[in-house]
């Protein structure tokens, strides 16, 4: 009988996976043992105030230095070992749009094709960047002549080219204004839903409560907390419901039969604590009910990422940025 040889392939759903990286410079511990864990087609979102260490991350990440301990693989490759292989497998866009404004939107892709020897028919690629990022009726006109939403466009689209499998977005959306910052998170997550891994800072907590699937919070160096955006925000108290009458008669009433609430008289509101279910939400209006009192109106509050932002790191979100 002739044997044969089985090659097992260990398949994984990791993009990015991380283990005990830390990095100084001189006496400065700037990423003190972080992990990290991103797992492939999803967005994975680091934040954390000035300082903390995020730029460095992404630095090491994107093998434009070297951290002093750990390791790390990128697409599979291992950081140390094989960094050409990670470079091949990633894209990288920076804060600022890095394009040539003395070029068009069109030769500044060509010449990210010229720079990506592996791209193949790179017209029809530059003609498909150019019509997904709806770029085709400016593609000839000077870069420099592009509203900020337009060069954050091509400068994504320029990231593209070579069809990366792991994005990493600094700030993409800074400076821009509502409208242009919808249209690109309607483009990543487009490139999410064709698989593409994204690591994204920003500085906009609702950036990373709308988009990412995981949220890790870097401060001094570390990993102070790490989830999805909803399993951080129930790690945070603050859950309430607020409850406002028609008359300072109803919200005495109120008042008395719902302990630990607490009241504003002025708008007639009580604010009571609870977790946000259904089930704790059905007991409080029986017991409305049962008392005859009615609200005229209530909503449901709960802690949003800027709350948890403050609670973990005491840093406010306006000094979050880098």
């Amino acid at each position: 009988m002739t044997g044969v040889a089985v090659t097992v392939v260990h398949m994984t759903n990791t993009a990015i996976a991380v283990s005990g990286l830390r990095k100084s410079y001189k006496d400065k511990v700037v990423l003190d043992g972080i992990d990290l864990d991103v797992r492939a087609g999803t967005i994975f979102s680091l934040l954390g105030p000035n300082g903390a260490g995020k730029t460095t991350t992404v630095n090491v990440l994107t093998t434009l230095i070297a951290a002093d301990a750990g390791t790390a693989r990128v697409a599979g490759h291992d950081l140390a070992t094989q960094a050409k292989a990670v470079r091949t497998a990633i894209g990288v866009t920076g804060q600022f749009a890095a394009v040539d404004e003395l070029l068009t939107g069109r030769e500044n892709l060509q010449l990210m094709v010229d720079l990506t020897p592996r791209v193949r028919n790179g017209k029809a690629v530059i003609a498909d960047l150019l019509e997904r990022f709806e770029l085709t009726e400016a593609a000839d006109k000077a870069a420099s002549t592009y509203s900020g939403g337009m060069r954050r466009k091509l400068d994504l689209a320029m990231t593209l080219v070579g069809n990366p499998r792991i994005i990493f977005l600094d700030e993409p959306t800074t400076g821009l204004d509502p409208r242009s910052r919808r249209t690109m998170w309607a483009i990543i997550r487009d490139l999410v839903a064709d698989g593409v891994t994204i690591f994204l800072t920003t500085q906009y907590l609702d950036e990373a409560d709308q988009l990412a699937d995981q949220v890790a919070v870097l401060d001094k160096g570390k990993i102070v907390a790490q989830g999805t955006p909803d399993e951080l925000k129930r790690q945070i108290p603050g859950t309430h419901i607020r409850l406002r009458f028609t008359s300072a008669a109803e919200l005495d009433a109120a008042a008395q039969i719902l302990p630990g609430s607490t009241r504003d008289d002025d708008a007639l509101a009580l604010r009571v604590p609870g977790d946000g279910g259904t089930k704790s939400l059905r007991a409080l209006l029986d017991t409305l009910d049962r008392y005859s009192i009615s609200a005229e109106e209530f909503s449901v509050h709960t802690p949003d990422l800027d709350d948890v932002f403050l609670a973990l790191t005491g840093h406010a979100t306006e000094v979050s940025a880098k």
